[in-house]
């Protein structure tokens, strides 16, 4: 398998697409700006990158404020940069902040005060946004492809993890593991003795076995966004008189990490200024980020890091031309682009397509013949085909508990047009199509309100219905007829042949039926297709059989 190498891959747009577009990040250490030009022709251009450390977090870990010096520099800064964003024209600028402001008691009075002075407005990330745009830029700067991979984007106040299998997020993790306020919290800013770097050492791995669990896959690596990391390997590359090779993608293995560390500890500051790689301005916090790196490998057991050179600002920058191109596209354009998207998903990570599709298709048909009797929510049709369509891409991670692997993967995707609350009720949904019944008690669902958990559940409910009534994975039923008759609902299975399996698993499948809607389900065979064909699915209409059979009736509680 080929060596993951940083590309500099475009995003393509429409030829009369041609813009410029600005990002700002506003992190606890640095404030930094990207401008880019996307050209006619699909791809895009860095035309200007500036940084200014501003060291905005400071403070916050032993005040919770930030203080007025860092907000004044990073104001001025903030001030240059909408000056060169101006300059050169664009037609968008976003500015994002992060764990400082997100922790200060007083981030939203500077965030105001940004709005009135610079006339910036301050979009304040979660972490698990931060993590997500991370991954984003991490995920078109390097090959992942049949790679399982832990990310971690470590800035001045919080580290943020990843855990991906190829292009796919399966779990994030965010912990208040920072260089800048870890560096303050044992006081490492210059030489550090044996006392003082023992307990930096343990807060780390007790803080990362805290707040993140090992993957079940074993990592092939750890991929690194940051300035520590970027910092890291110029650090390496001059010892090892490699600095004619670009930083991105540079390779450092954990020895390397480890004999640097124990060296620079023991340097006084003004010193460690002057080692050849070092950039000046993390010379104080060094020490704190290289230990977060230390003890990352060491939790997840990695050998080998990858350096990204890029991160959350390059993530919004993508984010930001893709939202141009949604823009631009027209519902029809949108639709085929969500419809290419659910299709590769499931196809990278299921194998079960042509079931998936079957039980989606059922499910379609099961909703619109009760969506009256039952009030079901017109619009949550789509909902449920889309959740049937990705209910197995857990397979990729796990089967045992591949529905609860389902949930994080489809949550973590990106479907066009499809709003993040629509896609976290879409994953609640696959979900719970097998397994526990929904509770509240569980983490997924506690994010939701009660009216949405209760459309969760019966959309669940439906989506059980369905995938028992294709248990054999034949796709053998050609119809299925529906009848809501008091606190009943009788569901006629038409089947060229007597389709017992099928039949038996939807029986074995009513009881979050039952309990959601207050109607027992009895499941027959109704026979074969008339002459008049079934309904359209998957845009042809299947031949015309008849026939009659025996009947099944039967009520169960299946859990798998």
């Amino acid at each position: 398998m080929r060596e993951p190498v940083e590309d500099d891959k475009q995003i393509y747009l429409s030829p009369e697409m041609t813009t410029r577009l600005g990002a700002i990040d506003i992190g606890s250490n640095s404030v930094r700006l990207i401008v880019a030009e996307a050209l006619r022709g699909g791809n895009y251009r860095i035309l200007d990158e500036e940084r200014e450390p501003t060291r905005l977090g400071r403070s916050v870990s032993t005040s919770g404020q930030l203080d007025d010096e860092s907000m004044a520099r990073t104001v001025q800064a903030l001030a240059s940069f909408r000056q060169i964003a101006a300059g050169y024209q664009v037609t968008a600028l976003r500015t994002i902040a992060t764990c400082a402001v997100r922790e200060a008691s007083n981030g939203p009075a500077f965030c105001r005060r940004v709005c009135d002075e610079v006339g910036l407005e301050v979009e304040v990330i979660t972490a698990e946004r931060e993590a997500r745009l991370a991954f984003s830029s991490v995920q078109h700067a390097l090959d992942l492809t049949g790679r399982n991979v832990v990310v971690a984007d470590i800035g001045g106040g919080s580290t943020e993890i990843v855990y991906a299998t190829g292009q796919l997020i399966e779990a994030i993790f965010t912990t208040p593991l920072g260089a800048v306020r870890l560096t303050e919290s044992f006081g490492v800013a210059d030489a550090v003795g044996a006392d003082a770097f023992a307990g930096l050492e343990a807060e780390v791995a007790a803080c990362l076995k805290k707040r993140t669990t090992r993957p079940l896959f074993a990592p092939h690596f750890l991929v690194g966004s940051g300035g520590t990391f970027t910092t890291l390997a110029e650090l390496v590359m001059a010892g090892k008189r490699e600095s004619d090779l670009p930083v991105a993608g540079y390779r450092v293995s954990h020895a390397e990490v480890r004999h640097l560390l124990d060296r620079l500890r023991k340097i006084p500051l003004r010193t460690r200024r002057l080692v050849p790689g070092m950039t000046p301005d993390r010379a104080d916090i060094i020490v704190a980020g290289l230990s977060i790196i230390d003890g990352l490998l060491k939790r997840f057991r990695c050998n080998t890091l990858v350096v990204h050179t890029r991160g959350v600002r390059d993530g919004l920058l993508r984010e930001m031309i893709e939202e141009a191109l949604g823009a631009a596209a027209g519902p029809a354009d949108l639709a085929g682009q969500r419809e290419a998207a659910i299709e590769r998903l499931a196809a990278a990570c299921s194998g079960e397509l042509e079931h998936g599709r079957q039980v989606a298709w059922l499910a379609g048909r099961i909703f619109e013949q009760l969506a009256a009797p039952l009030r079901l929510e017109p619009g949550d049709r789509d909902l449920l085909q889309w959740a049937a369509r990705l209910q197995d891409v857990g397979y990729v991670i796990n089967y045992d508990q591949h529905h609860k692997h389902s949930y994080h993967l489809i949550r973590n995707s990106r479907l066009p047009g499809v709003r993040p609350q629509d896609l976290e009720l879409v994953a609640n949904v696959a979900r719970y199509h097998r397994g526990a019944h929904p509770k509240k008690k569980h983490e997924n669902l506690s994010r939701l309100s009660a009216e949405e958990q209760k459309r969760v559940e019966g959309l669940a409910a439906i989506l059980r219905l369905a995938g028992g009534l294709d248990r054999s994975r034949s796709q053998q039923v050609r119809d299925i007829r529906l009848k809501a008759d008091g606190d009943a609902v009788t569901v006629e299975v038409v089947a060229d042949q007597d389709p017992q399996v099928d039949i038996w698993g939807a029986q074995r499948r009513t009881d979050l039926f039952e309990k959601a809607f207050g109607r027992a389900v009895r499941v027959e065979w109704g026979g074969r297709l008339p002459e008049s064909g079934a309904p359209e699915r998957g845009g042809e209409k299947d031949k015309s059989r008849k026939g009659r059979g025996r009947r099944h009736a039967g009520r169960g509680g299946e859990q798998g």
